[in-house]
C-alpha cells in the first residue's frame, strides 16, 4: 500500500519576503535576515542618530567604518585604517554626533561605533548584501534615486529600520518611529506620485510611506516627541534633533564601499 503524500507546508520565513513587491520594509537584524537575500540592495535607516551622522560625514567628504559597540577591537581597527576612533561628545570629540561631523574635515577617516545603526550594517555586510546605503531623511531623495540605480538588476529595494533597544538584559528591539518616518521619506522618493498608495510597496511599506507623507508638515516636532527624540534633547542635544530632522539637505548618498561608507 503506497503511503498517502501530506501536502508541503511553506516555510513561514516565505511568507516575511515581501515577495511581488519592489519596495520592501522591514525592522532590526531579523527583517535584514530576510530581505538580505533576496532584495538587489539594503537601506540601513537609523535616524536618531547612525545614519544621519553618516550623511552628514559623507557629504562633507569623511569616510566612515561602522563598528559595532563596545567592540574590544575598535582601537586596532582604527589604527590599521588610519583612521580615528570616535568618541564622546560631551569630551568634545568626535562623536555620534551629526552636527558636529558636518564640521569635519574633508579627508577625515572615522571609525564610527553604534548599538543599533553600525551592527546592522555589518550584519548585512556578513550576510552578502549585494548594495548596502545609509539612509535618513537629510539624503532621502539622493538615497532613493542611487538606490534605484544600484536596483537595476531585479529592482528591488529593503528598506531596514533599526529602531532601538529596550533597556533590559534581553536588549529587545523597540521600533522607533523616527526610524518608520525615515524610511518612509525614501519610499516616498521611490515612488512620488501624490497617491498615499503605492503599488510598487509592500504594505509594510507603504504603511512606512504613509507615515511619512503623515508627518511631513511637521518633522522637526515630530521627531522632538518621540522617545529618541526627548532622550537627546534632555541631554542637551537639542541641535542633533534639528540637524536629523532636516529633510533633503543632502547631496550626496552614502554607500557602503568594502568596509567604509563613502558618498555617491
Amino acid at each position: 500500500m503506497v503511503a498517502e503524500a501530506q501536502p508541503t507546508t511553506p516555510s513561514s520565513a516565505s511568507f516575511t519576503v515581501q515577495n511581488g513587491f519592489a519596495y520592501r520594509f522591514e525592522w532590526g537584524a531579523n527583517g535584514l535576515r530576510a530581505l538580505a537575500p533576496v532584495v538587489e540592495v539594503i537601506v540601513i535607516v537609523d535616524v536618531l542618530r547612525f545614519t544621519s551622522a553618516v550623511s552628514a560625514a559623507v557629504e562633507v567628504g569623511a569616510t566612515v567604518f561602522p563598528c559595532r559597540w563596545n567592540d574590544q577591537q575598535a582601537n586596532e581597527f582604527a589604527r590599521l585604517r588610519g583612521a580615528q576612533l570616535a568618541g564622546r561628545r560631551e569630551r568634545g570629540e568626535l562623536s555620534l554626533s551629526p552636527t558636529d561631523l558636518l564640521s569635519t574635515s574633508a579627508g577625515t577617516r572615522l571609525v564610527l561605533p553604534s548599538p543599533n545603526g553600525a551592527s546592522l550594517t555589518l550584519t548585512a555586510r556578513e550576510l552578502g548584501a549585494r548594495h548596502v546605503l545609509a539612509g535618513c531623511l537629510r539624503n532621502a531623495s539622493v538615497t532613493a534615486a542611487v538606490a534605484r540605480t544600484l536596483a537595476r538588476r531585479n529592482g528591488t529595494i529593503g528598506i531596514i529600520g533599526a529602531g532601538e533597544r529596550w533597556h533590559d538584559e534581553a536588549g529587545v528591539l523597540r521600533p522607533a518611529v523616527e526610524d518608520l518616518i525615515g524610511a518612509g521619506a525614501i519610499l516616498a522618493a521611490l515612488d512620488p506620485s501624490a497617491s498615499v498608495s503605492a503599488p510598487a510597496c509592500s504594505p509594510e511599506a507603504a504603511a512606512a510611506r504613509a507615515a511619512f507623507i503623515a508627518a511631513r508638515p511637521r518633522l522637526h516636532a515630530t521627531l522632538a516627541d518621540t522617545a529618541s527624540g526627548r532622550e537627546l534633547i534632555a541631554r542637551g542635544w537639542h541641535d542633533d534633533v534639528d540637524t536629523c530632522a532636516a529633510l533633503d539637505v543632502a547631496t550626496r548618498a552614502a554607500v557602503l564601499f568594502d568596509d567604509s561608507f563613502v558618498a555617491a
